[in-house]
């Protein structure tokens, strides 16, 4: 890579040059905001707070032109200069504060951290109790597109906006024997049950604490990430961390279901907020019992997989095979028995021979609710890629994050059936697990999980 820059200096010389224009600045100049740059001898001011004050201003409609997501017009500075304002992608925005903790039900966002912590030794109920609080105010203010007080600035984010983040934080099984909670640890809470096809590493596995973080711009997602780690202070350690990505908002010709790395439709039996019974399969009910404590109302439980997919196998199977595995048309999603990609299956429909179109141990049919006692949970994955193995193989799959108001009624029974005869298991390996309780969302001026640990 070049040590020179656009124009030809060199990085030394750049900063001689520097130099001298500090020499001579005299002490009347008023100082500059950071941030700002300098055209045609207009000082443009791009602070990210100002420029989210500029978003404000102008309004989604006028940011968002066609739909395309990615056409922006050009804002000219006093002597023509163009200066780009936020896109919509990073004027989209969501409230850390609510009934329900944010990352749940919002679409699906580009980027995508997830990270467990391990309370440090020594620290129980109190020192859980600040941090919460700590990582509560910070990711309030990141979600809000602000800096964050208290925590030197890295300037990772600067010059985006909110882009989407959120923030979401959980709690395993372990955090309440560390805080002297184990009698309010909810009954659903249990471990998972093991499987015949697992093969986990317990280093990259479960933990005290658990944070998700989402948002369509990679800086701004790592950013999140990085002001938490900072806030942790010597109240807890990092366990295991994993960072995952899907398709950027704007990517295609209209909105879609996304595609995984075997290039399959992957969502398209999500529940969606507006059914009926979506809340009743994905939140935590008003109970006061030890299934549903009162703390966990408005909750949910996550349950985190890492699973790779053995893509080198996949990628060599014909496309027929490829269908026969999924149950669903790889070109669109729509199910094997016919129909586009939301005509529910046809489980019993046959070829001229007598053949289940959807084959017995489809992948689709062994996971749908029908066949699994209605056993029902929002999906919001991110795919991986870590490199390669050394036999070449490239470690890549899907962080599977699944939510469900009751994990022993919603991923258990499914995971049991898939582990009995899905034909998608002979090219997939369950490397890492987890499960975590969500508690609801935080009001203004509390903290998540605070009812628990001040209850």
């Amino acid at each position: 890579m070049s040590t020179q820059d656009a124009h030809g200096k060199r990085p030394e010389e750049k900063r001689d040059e520097m130099s001298d224009e500090k020499a001579t600045t005299t002490e009347a100049e008023p100082p500059r905001e950071r941030n700002e740059e300098t055209a045609g001898g207009a000082t443009l001011s791009l602070s990210r707070r100002r420029l989210l004050g500029t978003v404000g201003a102008a309004g989604a409609g006028g940011l968002a032109l066609g739909g395309s997501g990615g056409a922006l017009a050009h804002s000219l500075s006093q002597d023509r200069t163009p200066v780009t304002p936020l896109a919509s992608v990073g004027a989209g925005r969501h409230s850390f504060h609510g009934t329900r903790q944010p990352g749940i039900v919002e679409p699906g966002q580009a980027h995508g951290h997830l990270a467990a912590f391990d309370l440090a030794p020594g620290a129980g109920r109190r020192e859980a109790s600040a941090l919460l609080r700590r990582w509560s105010a910070a990711a309030a203010r990141l979600m809000a597109g602000e800096p964050v007080e208290g925590v030197a600035d890295t300037g990772i984010a600067d010059d985006a906006g909110p882009s989407s983040l959120t923030v979401t934080f959980g709690f395993g099984a372990s955090f309440f024997d560390r805080t002297g909670l184990a009698d309010r640890r909810p009954a659903a809470l249990e471990p998972l049950p093991e499987f015949s096809a697992d093969e986990l590493d317990s280093r990259r596995s479960n933990g005290d604490l658990w944070v998700q973080i989402c948002a369509d711009d990679g800086l701004v997602a790592f950013n999140a990430l990085r002001v938490l780690q900072r806030e942790t202070g010597r109240a807890a350690r990092p366990r295991w961390q994993m960072t995952g990505f899907n398709r950027t908002p704007g990517a295609t010709d209209r909105p879609r279901t996304a595609r995984n790395l075997m290039g399959q439709v992957d969502g398209t039996n999500n529940p969606r907020p507006e059914d009926d019974d979506f809340d009743r399969h994905v939140f935590v009910p008003r109970g006061g019992d030890r299934r549903s404590p009162e703390w966990m109302e408005h909750g949910s439980y996550a349950v985190v997989r890492r699973i790779r997919m053995l893509l080198d196998e996949w990628d060599e199977q014909s496309m027929e095979q490829q269908e026969r595995v999924i149950g669903r048309r790889k070109s669109d999603g729509a199910p094997l028995s016919g129909g586009d990609e939301h005509t529910p299956l046809d489980l019993e429909k046959t070829d001229a021979r007598g053949r289940l179109l959807v084959p017995f141990n489809a992948h689709a049919r062994v996971s749908a609710p029908e066949t699994s006692g209605g056993a029902t949970m929002l999906r919001r994955p991110f795919s991986y890629h870590d490199g390669f193995l050394p036999d070449g193989a490239p470690d890549a799959g899907l962080l599977f994050v699944a939510w469900q108001a009751d994990p022993q009624k919603g991923f258990v029974p499914v995971q049991r059936k898939l582990d009995r005869g899905d034909a998608l298991s002979r090219f997939i390996r369950h490397e890492a697990s987890a499960l975590f309780a969500v508690p609801g969302g935080a009001p203004e001026g509390g903290y998540v999980g605070q009812p628990l640990l001040e209850g």
